[in-house]
C-alpha cells in the first residue's frame, strides 16, 4: 500500500501525520511511505530521518495526495487539498466533519473517499484512545493560556491564578468532566486556582472528586452555569461530543453577565463551540473581546507543541493505522468496531456523523 504524509497547510499547525518511527514500522511491514518535503519540520523531524526510516520524499502537495492509497493527516483538509485526493483512497485524520462546510463533504462523497476520523475511534468501553492524548494536552495547556490572558499586558484583569497569602486565587469554572476537563482541573489546581467543574453526569463528577479530593463540583444545569459565570474569572468549555456538533451551553446573555475582562476558553470550537459568542481564531491572533469578555478559541491548541503532540498521537494511533494499512479500509471496518464507528464517509455514503446546520461563521471561516 502507498501511504502518504502531506505537509499540514493550516496556519500554525506544526504536528505531522506520522513520525519517522511510524514510517519505519510500516516499511518493515512492506508498505511504501511517501512524505512531503519538510512535512515534519514543526516536530523536529528532518527529511533525512524519514528517508533513513524507508520513506521517499515528494516535493508537492499534489503528489503527496495523488499517490496515496492511505493518506495520514492531522488537521481537516482544506478545500484545495480535497481536490488533490485520489478517488477511492482512504484518509485518516482529526477531521471534525460535523462542523465542516457542506461543499467539503460533497467532495469526499463524490470521490468515494473513506474518511476515518481519529477523534471518533471508540473502544468497547467507550474510551476514545486517539482523541484522549490531545484532550490531555489541551487540558494541561488551558491553564497556562488562562494565566497569560489574566495578565494586564494581555488585556486581563491583572489576576495571578494562584493568588498570594492575603489575596485569594482566581475563580475558574470548567464545563465538562471528561478528559479535557480533568486535565484542565488538575493544571489549574496545580497553579493554585479555585476550580469548579460542572457536568450533567454525576458519575463523572464522582470520579473526578475521587481523583482530586476537595474539588468543587456542580451539576451542569442552565441555572448553575449562569450562576458560576457571573462570578468566575475564567470559564472553560470542555464538552466535546466526538462526531457531533457541540451544544450551546453558554448563551450570549450569560457571557454578557460575566465580569469585565474575564476569560472564556472554548476548547470545543473544533465542533462548533459550546459558547454562543465563540468563533474560531488562529495562533497569531488567538483572542478577541466580545460582550466585555476575552475569548480564546483556537481549534488546534496543541498544534504549537508539534513534537510532543506528534509523539503522543502516534503512540495512540499506530495500532489503528497498522490495521488499515495491513487489511485495507473496508476490511479494517469489518474487523474492528473501533475503526468502523469512526468512518464518516465510505463508498459515497455518509456514516456515523451527526451533523447539524453549520453556522455562517463556520461557513465563512477557515474551516
Amino acid at each position: 500500500m502507498n501511504i502518504c504524509i502531506p505537509k499540514e497547510r493550516r496556519p500554525f499547525e506544526y504536528r505531522v501525520g506520522l513520525s519517522p518511527a511510524g514510517v519505519e514500522i510500516l516499511t518493515r511491514l512492506g508498505h511504501q511511505t511517501y512524505i512531503e518535503h519538510e512535512a515534519g519540520m514543526g516536530g523536529g523531524f528532518a527529511d533525512s530521518e524519514y528517508e533513513k526510516a524507508g520513506a521517499r520524499i515528494v516535493y508537492s502537495g499534489e503528489e503527496a495526495y495523488g499517490r496515496a492509497d492511505l493518506l495520514l493527516k492531522i488537521a481537516r483538509p482544506l478545500k484545495e487539498e480535497l481536490e488533490w485526493l485520489r478517488p477511492g483512497c482512504a484518509m485518516m485524520g482529526f477531521l471534525h466533519l460535523a462542523s465542516a462546510r457542506g461543499d467539503k463533504l460533497d467532495v469526499l462523497l463524490e470521490k468515494k473517499v473513506t474518511a476515518i476520523a481519529y477523534e471518533q475511534i471508540r473502544l468497547p468501553d467507550g474510551a476514545h484512545p486517539v482523541l484522549r492524548v490531545f484532550s490531555q494536552m489541551c487540558g494541561a495547556m488551558t491553564a497556562q493560556i488562562a494565566a497569560r490572558y489574566l495578565q494586564n499586558n494581555w488585556g486581563g484583569k491583572g489576576i495571578l491564578l494562584g493568588g498570594v497569602p492575603g489575596v485569594p486565587p482566581a475563580e475558574v469554572a470548567i464545563l465538562g468532566a471528561g478528559t479535557v476537563g480533568t486535565y484542565a482541573a488538575q493544571a489549574f489546581r496545580g497553579l493554585g486556582a479555585h476550580v469548579i467543574v460542572l457536568d450533567s453526569d454525576l458519575t463523572a463528577l464522582q470520579k473526578l472528586t475521587d481523583r482530586m479530593p476537595g474539588l468543587s463540583t456542580m451539576i451542569a444545569t442552565k441555572r448553575n452555569i449562569e450562576r458560576v459565570a457571573s462570578f468566575v474569572d475564567v470559564l472553560v468549555g470542555a464538552v466535546l461530543v466526538p462526531g457531533e456538533r457541540t451544544p450551546t451551553l453558554v448563551t450570549r446573555e450569560t457571557a454578557r453577565s460575566m465580569k469585565p475582562r474575564s476569560v472564556i476558553i472554548d476548547i470545543d470550537i473544533d465542533e462548533g463551540g459550546c459558547v454562543e459568542t465563540a468563533r474560531p481564531t488562529v495562533h497569531d491572533n488567538p483572542a478577541y473581546v466580545e460582550e466585555g469578555v476575552i475569548h480564546y478559541c483556537v481549534p488546534n491548541i496543541t498544534g504549537v507543541a508539534g513534537r510532543t503532540a506528534t509523539h503522543a498521537f502516534i503512540n495512540a494511533a499506530m495500532p489503528f493505522i497498522i490495521e488499515v494499512a495491513q487489511h485495507g479500509a473496508a476490511q479494517a471496518m469489518q474487523r474492528n468496531p473501533a475503526i468502523e464507528c469512526a468512518v464518516n464517509t465510505h463508498a459515497g455514503q455518509l456514516l456515523h456523523l451527526h451533523r447539524l446546520i453549520v453556522s455562517k461563521e463556520a461557513e465563512d471561516g477557515s474551516e
